[in-house]
Formats: structure tokens, C-alpha cells, sequence
């Protein structure tokens, strides 16, 4: 037990520094380029922080498993919208950009609904992932072709070289997953020690696991003051699941939406529709704590939900 103790904490704390040296090195990036921070959050945070979702699911694909891939898009999506956005605006309220309002968030809609209905039908077919990933490819060229940079917050990250940013970044990511991992099998053996049931375990420590990477880094985005890269990690990690991972997915075996009902649905589409209607309630242009309240509410039913029906 001690062992496994200090291997969760060891776990912990790379999660926290490859985060901290993956924003740091992000921002550098964003200001050189001069591509905004939601754009570098999306882009490079928003897919590093996706991997564990990324193996995840293609290896339940692989395995001809379509509800470990579809479940994890699903449950992770949920997840990021309304629990680690949600924290992170309980912390600190995230500034929305005139961009994110009329851009990022309702393509993220957009695309929820895409996905949605190309598997109302039942599925996704290879030709429909074949669809995904073309569309995730337009909406990277699309995001970069009209991305105008927004300062939501003064930058007082240091000036870094450009070979130590990408150090950072890489770096970031690989405590990241890897710390990530280490944390999440753990988790998983002190549990089962304590004599934790295997239900449990599932729906805390196996499923929230994965997202941990993008949790810890909207966390620490946040306390850099970088709210928009912590925004477009989140909405970024949420397109790419949608389109790369399942489209990858399908391409590797045909994926079943069987298992899914409508409060999964609902779920998905009611934590993102929140955050665009967050514009206008409360403090306006902010996600604020009223926000992120409604956002929790929903996180919770659904976890009662499922709970109630395992």
C-alpha cells in the first residue's frame, strides 16, 4: 500500500509539472507565431491532452469494441464541459472572446451534432469516418485561417527560446500521459485494496482518469492567467475526440451508438449549449461561478444516472 501511495503522488506531481511546463512552453509558441492562445490551446494543448482518449479508444477498436471507444468519447465530452470547465470557472471565471462566442463554441456544437446524427442511424460506418476526419482536418485550416489574437489577460510569461519552448511542450506532454497513467493504475490498486467495488471504480477512477491531463491543465492554464488556452483545451479536446478519435475509430472498425440513450444525449448537448448561453447570464462575456453551477448540475445527474442504471 505505501509503495502504491507513493506512486499515485509521484503520478500526481508530473501530471502538475508536465502541465505547468506544457502551458509555459504553449504560450511562448503563441506569442512567436503570433496564432492566438485558444488556437495553441486547441491545436497542441487540446490534442496532447486527447492521447490517453486517442489509445483508449483505438485499441477498442481494434479489439472490435465499439462501446469502449463511443463510451469514452462520450463520458470524456461530458466530463470536460461540465466538470473541468465548470472547476475551472468555480476557481476563476474564463473570459469568452467575441471569437469564441460566434466561432469556436457553436462549430463545437456543430459538430456535436454532426456526430450525432451520423450515428443516429445506429453507427458510424467506415465511409461516415472516412466524413469525421475530412471535417476535423477543415476545421483545423478553418480555426488557423480566420484565428485573430485577443489578449483576455496581460502576458507575463518569460521570454523563452524557441528549441526550450518545444522541450517544454513535449516534455509537458509526456509527464503528462505518462504521469497520468501512473496516477489513474494506482488509483486503481489502492481501490481495489480497500475493497472498493469494481463498479465504482469504473465510473470514478477508469473513466474520469483519462481526462486528467485536461483537467490539471485548465487548472494550471487558469492560474497562469491564461483562460483562453484553457478554453480551447477543453473545446479542442472535445472536437478532437468527435472527429479524430472516432472517426479513427470507424476507419478501424464500424462503431455502434446501441448503448447510448438520451440521457447521454442530453448530457452532451446541454453541458456545451450552457457554456454558449454563458454569455449572456450572469456576468456577461464571462463563464462565472453561476455558470459553472448550471454546468455541475448536469454533471451531477448524469452521474446519478448512471449510477442508478449500472
Amino acid at each position: 500500500m505505501f509503495l502504491q501511495i507513493i506512486a499515485l503522488l509521484l503520478g500526481l506531481a508530473m501530471v502538475i509539472g508536465g502541465a505547468s511546463a506544457l502551458v509555459d512552453g504553449a504560450s511562448s509558441i503563441a506569442r512567436r507565431t503570433g496564432i492566438s492562445e485558444f488556437v495553441i490551446g486547441l491545436v497542441i494543448v487540446g490534442f496532447g491532452t486527447s492521447l490517453p482518449e486517442l489509445v483508449v479508444s483505438v485499441s477498442g477498436a481494434i479489439a472490435h469494441n465499439s462501446d469502449i471507444a463511443v463510451g469514452n468519447v462520450f463520458g470524456s465530452n461530458i466530463f470536460n464541459t461540465a466538470m473541468i470547465l465548470a472547476v475551472s470557472a468555480m476557481i476563476a471565471p474564463v473570459a469568452i472572446t467575441r471569437q469564441n462566442h460566434f466561432r469556436d463554441i457553436p462549430l463545437t456544437i456543430l459538430v456535436t451534432f454532426v456526430v450525432a446524427a451520423l450515428g443516429f442511424k445506429g453507427g458510424l460506418s467506415r465511409t461516415d469516418g472516412i466524413i469525421l476526419l475530412v471535417l476535423f482536418a477543415f476545421y483545423l485550416l478553418y480555426s488557423f485561417r480566420t484565428d485573430s489574437v485577443e489578449e483576455t489577460a496581460p502576458d507575463e510569461t518569460k521570454d523563452i527560446p524557441l528549441v526550450y519552448a518545444v522541450i517544454l511542450i513535449l516534455g509537458g506532454l509526456a509527464c503528462l500521459i505518462f504521469g497520468g497513467n501512473l496516477f489513474v493504475s494506482s488509483a486503481e490498486t489502492i481501490a481495489r485494496m480497500l475493497g472498493v467495488s469494481d463498479k465504482f471504480i469504473a465510473i470514478t477512477v477508469l473513466a474520469m482518469g483519462t481526462s486528467l491531463p485536461e483537467f490539471v491543465t485548465s487548472i494550471v492554464a487558469l492560474a497562469k492567467k491564461r483562460s483562453q488556452m484553457a478554453l480551447g483545451n477543453i473545446l479542442g479536446s472535445n472536437v478532437f475526440n468527435l472527429l479524430l478519435i472516432l472517426g479513427v475509430s470507424a476507419v478501424i472498425s464500424p462503431t455502434s451508438f446501441a448503448r447510448l440513450d438520451v440521457y447521454d444525449y442530453a448530457a452532451l448537448f446541454l453541458s456545451i449549449i450552457l457554456v454558449w448561453t454563458g454569455v449572456y447570464t450572469g456576468k456577461k462575456d464571462l463563464l462565472d461561478r453561476f455558470d459553472a453551477s448550471l454546468l455541475l448540475l448536469v454533471f451531477v445527474g448524469y452521474m446519478i444516472k448512471l449510477f442508478a442504471t449500472l
